[in-house]
């Protein structure tokens, strides 16, 4: 009998251990951020552990906002034919996005010598009256050189509208580069200037696939879209983001490591 006793309670210590520890295990699970559980073939994840970031589902578009840089790691997006096609006017309200507590305003940009430069543009919006609203939040715009946001950056977002007519879907991740020393403007928040910006592009049509880099300097500048273009694996060396690692193996593996001008219509 004692020792049916000494077994019966051996068993409940036993079971109470394995309880903690299934727990605990449901516990880290719950509290796994939305950094580690992408949701769509766009989102990036971030190498670096030590780069905070918010994530943000809006209307059109997802951010990973970094509160200590007060600009976000990343926007990203699909476009379709369809969204391209909207007819939604475009905003021009500068709002702090409701969803980040004590988020950038316009005053910081002011006379800054920046732009308030969108990541995911307007012109990609217009297919939602919630969503052009929401492309103006400040979670989405970062001090942009005028002479790139007017330039070479809209350009390519001129140039994916139109690869967007053309394939099934294009999914777009882009973004800024920091220095290890960065300037920053705006007394109340001091947000973050960008060294560069870069763009992560992958496109669709049937069972084909294909992905393209851009990295752009932070500064003044018109050259041909071609020479901002790299690898995608390149890219990801330098912002230390993976992207479209949500594909199979095979085909990230291609269109990860090799790209054709000809192939985006880039000279």
């Amino acid at each position: 009998m004692k020792r049916i006793v000494t077994n019966l309670a051996l068993f409940l210590v036993c079971f109470a251990v394995i309880a903690f520890i299934v727990s605990n295990k449901k516990n880290a699970h719950s509290n796994t951020t939305k950094e580690q559980v992408p949701q769509s073939l766009e989102i990036p994840r971030i190498i670096n552990s030590n780069v905070s970031g918010t994530i943000i589902k809006h209307t059109g578009y997802t951010v990973s906002f970094n509160s200590d840089w007060n600009i976000p790691n990343w926007v990203a997006y699909e476009l379709t034919k369809e969204e391209v096609a909207g007819d939604e006017p475009r905003s021009e309200h500068f709002l702090p996005d409701p969803e980040i507590s004590n988020c950038p305003t316009t005053d910081d940009y002011k006379n800054s010598g920046y732009d308030r430069g969108h990541m995911a543009p307007a012109s990609d919006m217009k297919w939602s009256e919630t969503a052009m609203k929401e492309s103006f939040y400040l979670s989405n715009i970062c001090p942009q050189n005028h002479n790139l946001n007017s330039g070479d950056w809209k350009s390519l977002e001129e140039h994916l509208r139109t690869m967007a007519t053309q394939y099934d879907k294009v999914y777009i991740a882009c973004g800024p580069i920091v220095s290890a020393s960065p300037k920053t403007i705006g007394k109340d928040h001091k947000v973050t200037v960008p060294a560069a910006f870069f763009k992560a592009v992958l496109r669709q049509k049937g069972d084909s696939w294909s992905a393209i880099g851009f990295m752009f300097a932070n500064e003044a500048g018109h050259k041909k879209l071609s020479t901002y273009a790299m690898s995608i694996e390149d890219l990801q060396i330098v912002t230390d983001l993976d992207f479209f690692y949500n594909l199979p193996d095979k085909i990230e593996e291609k269109v990860e490591a090799t790209y054709s001008l000809s192939d985006w219509d880039l000279k």
